[in-house]
C-alpha cells in the first residue's frame, strides 16, 4: 500500500525559511516522479515544485529561486526547502506521488503559515 506523509510545517515570519518532507512507502518510489501542490486558503490548488525519477526539477514561477525541491531515494522522501517566505505563501502543502503506470498518490498535507 502506498503512503505519503508529509511534515515540517508551521508558523514563520515573512522572510524565514522551512523545509518539508514527504516520506513515501512505496516499491516504486525510485520510479516515480514527486509534486508539491499548495492550496492557500479560499482558493484553488497549484503546483509548487515537481522532481522526476531521474531527478529534473520545475517550479512555477511564483516560487523560483526560493523553493528548491530534491529527493532521497536511500530514504525514499522528497524535500521542499522554502527560502524567503512571503505571506502568499500561506497554504497546505501536499505532495503527490505520479508513479510509472496507474494512477498517482497524495498525502494529507501540512499547514504553512507565514505571518509576523
Amino acid at each position: 500500500q502506498v503512503q505519503l506523509v508529509e511534515s515540517g510545517g508551521g508558523l514563520v515570519q515573512p522572510g524565514g525559511s522551512l523545509r518539508l518532507s514527504c516520506a513515501v512507502s512505496s516499491n516504486f518510489f525510485s520510479r516515480s516522479g514527486i509534486d508539491w501542490y499548495r492550496q492557500p486558503p479560499g482558493k484553488e490548488r497549484e503546483l509548487v515544485a515537481s522532481i522526476s525519477s531521474n531527478s529534473a526539477t520545475n517550479y512555477d514561477d511564483s516560487v523560483k529561486g526560493r523553493f528548491s525541491i530534491s529527493r532521497d531515494n536511500t530514504k525514499g522522501t522528497v524535500y521542499l526547502q522554502m527560502d524567503s517566505l512571503k505571506p502568499e505563501d500561506t497554504a497546505v502543502y501536499a505532495c503527490h506521488l505520479r508513479p510509472p503506470f496507474g494512477m498517482g498518490f497524495w498525502g494529507k498535507g501540512t499547514l504553512v503559515t507565514v505571518s509576523s
